[in-house]
């Protein structure tokens, strides 16, 4: 009989890393959310989660990854996938998780009347974010104001475990509904930061949480509107990676900085804060995210109307992520793939007042995306119908407005709705169109408020 791990001391998950191969980490994670979709889980797997399993801090996955895993390699034990049988782990330590869900009795519904309501998924989720600091030890006790003498492993996997929710929830159905649910684990965690006492691996653990998370809701706030806001997350964000001194979350928190400068008609500043990301992330190994902060200074010369400097950095972006991806790409990344790729650079034609380019690059940019990635899928297909009525195509343009305005269903994001009345506006003069007239009906309905049904 082959005798049962030691629980008392983590031990390397070697029989996991030969089963995820020559993958990266991000890429194997994408796969794991990809077979969680296919059997109805969702699971917010990404690069540090694959880490912690290779590195045996993750003994035994909770139930909603056990599923997915057995999906994935119906052939194999959660033995031979290198994990502590579940008997051997249940009562060492105390680890929030999420609570299990169900297996669906047959397959998965493709009705989207069937499927279940996005806002009280994002309702649902949050709960379970904002109890992440509530269940026990120091984080209960910071957030009853009660001094704290220890910070350990469950209070840093609670934060991480947040940023990692808020991710997948906001690239499922965007900003709107989501950020009123952030501000607590926000405070709680700044709250372990100056309350706690931690030893150096938790100090990273925990600082490196804590930064990325205020990069992610200010990223909520940014998305849905609040800029000034989200200018006081992502300056949080950076001060706690310089007093840190963690050149990663400098490079994210620099990267944010500079899309919401744009966003913000501050297209100088965007520049600027791109250059300073790009001489943090030298230090990185990680030739994508230097393509994405080269993106990001391409964004902010397209607004200065600077086209030589702007085709420089496009350039720059496309040869290093030509490189590949890497071991060193940082988790938050994931997104960033060749349609992210596509839909900056529409952007920029866009800015530059380039509209036939604009659109090619847009409509790849949709093509290329990954459904798992449905805010982003909306938000290219906006801005492919912003850009085909710039280039005299209203038709066109209303019929790619339209499919936009349907996945508001899904996302709640100000700044697609924002994108889509502009167009809306401006598609007026056209109403004569057919494809115009349906649109414009759609989306006049679609801003109205439901009416309240009686009790």
């Amino acid at each position: 009989m082959t005798p049962l791990p030691d629980p008392s001391s983590p031990r390397p998950n070697t029989a996991f890393r030969r089963i995820r191969g020559q993958l990266s980490p991000s890429e194997f994670a994408a796969s794991v959310r990809r077979a969680a979709r296919e059997i109805g889980e969702q699971v917010s797997c990404d690069a540090r989660y694959i880490g912690r399993v290779e590195s045996g801090a993750i003994r035994c996955p909770n139930y909603a990854y056990e599923r997915v895993f057995r999906h994935m390699f119906p052939d194999r034990s959660l033995m031979d996938l290198g994990f502590t049988p579940r008997e051997a782990v249940r009562g060492h330590g105390t680890r929030w998780v999420p609570a299990p869900r169900p297996v669906p009795d047959g397959p998965v519904p493709t009705d989207p009347e069937a499927e279940p309501d996005p806002e009280s998924d994002v309702l649902e989720e949050s709960e379970l974010l904002r109890r992440a600091f509530v269940t026990g030890g120091a984080a209960a006790a910071v957030a009853a104001g009660v001094g704290v003498r220890r910070v350990g492993e469950a209070e840093a996997a609670a934060v991480e475990e947040s940023v990692r929710r808020i991710r997948v929830l906001d690239d499922r159905h965007g900003a709107d509904t989501l950020y009123g649910h952030t501000s607590k684990p926000l405070s709680a965690a700044y709250a372990l930061l100056d309350a706690g006492s931690y030893d150096r691996s938790i100090a990273e653990r925990l600082f490196a949480g804590t930064g990325e998370l205020a990069i992610s809701v200010g990223w909520l706030a940014h998305d849905s509107g609040r800029l000034s806001e989200a200018r006081s997350h992502y300056a949080e964000a950076l001060a706690t990676a310089r007093v840190s001194g963690d050149a990663a979350l400098e490079a994210h928190a620099f990267c944010n900085t500079a899309f919401l400068a744009r966003d913000a008609g501050r297209p100088r500043e965007a520049v600027r804060a791109a250059q300073a990301a790009q001489r943090v992330a030298e230090r990185l190994s990680s030739p994508r995210l230097l393509s994405l902060l080269a993106l990001r200074e391409a964004g902010g010369w397209a607004w200065l109307t600077d086209r030589a400097s702007c085709e420089r950095s496009l350039l720059r972006a496309r040869a290093l992520f030509g490189r590949g991806p890497s071991e060193a790409d940082p988790e938050w990344m994931s997104f960033f793939g060749e349609a992210e790729l596509e839909g900056l650079e529409a952007q920029c034609w866009s800015a530059l007042g380039h509209w036939g380019r604009a659109v090619d690059h847009a409509r790849r940019a949709v093509s290329l995306q990954d459904p798992h990635f449905t805010r982003n899928i909306a938000l290219f297909t906006a801005e492919l119908a912003s850009d085909l009525l710039a280039d005299g195509a209203p038709d066109a343009a209303a019929a790619e407005a339209g499919r936009a305005l349907g996945l508001l269903d899904q996302v709640k994001s100000g700044r697609i709705r924002r994108m889509l009345d502009d167009t809306a506006r401006l598609l007026r003069p056209y109403t004569h169109n057919a494809a115009v007239a349906d649109f414009l009906a759609r989306h006049e309905t679609a801003g109205r408020p439901r009416p309240v049904q009686p009790a």
